[in-house]
């Protein structure tokens, strides 16, 4: 009895360490690597490339991914939402009434590069969710790579 207790709670320990691992939450260190990593592709490969990385996912990794636009507000990659690719977002608001992307423009044109928190549907949970991203100025574009904070 105390045998099949046993291999049953290191199952469920087992499956629970699974579930937390698929649910891994990115940090803001990491956020602003993936951000340079994604600066770095621009400058070597080109715009193309890196739209194109972007929207593949190659970026991606735990709850962290990219996402470019334009100065007109119109997206050119998003890895955790690219039906929004081709899509202008310059009137988007949060579920607070923020227009985001005309914030994370206002940061990319001004300072060159800063924080932004806002409403957000996380792609792993399909919930709203406040957001902190990272944005810098890419060029003519803005790039950014949110984080979910995490719940205790």
């Amino acid at each position: 009895m105390l045998r099949h207790t046993l291999s049953s709670a290191l199952v469920a320990t087992g499956l629970m360490i699974g579930v937390a691992h698929a649910f891994e939450m990115g940090t803001r260190d990491e956020a602003v690597v993936m951000v340079q990593r994604v600066q770095e592709r621009f400058r070597s490969a080109g715009e193309e490339a890196t739209f194109k990385a972007v929207n593949i996912k190659e970026f991606n990794d735990h709850d962290l991914y990219p996402f470019i636009c334009d100065f007109s507000g119109v997206v050119v990659g998003n890895g955790g939402f690219p039906a929004l690719v081709g899509k202008n977002l310059i009137s988007l608001r949060d579920q607070d009434g923020r227009h985001l992307t005309q914030e994370m423009i206002s940061i990319a044109k001004g300072p060159g590069s800063g924080w932004i928190t806002y409403k957000w549907p996380n792609p792993q949970t399909r919930k709203m969710e406040e957001k902190s991203a990272y944005i810098e100025r890419m060029g003519d574009y803005l790039v950014g790579v949110g984080i979910y904070p995490r719940k205790h």
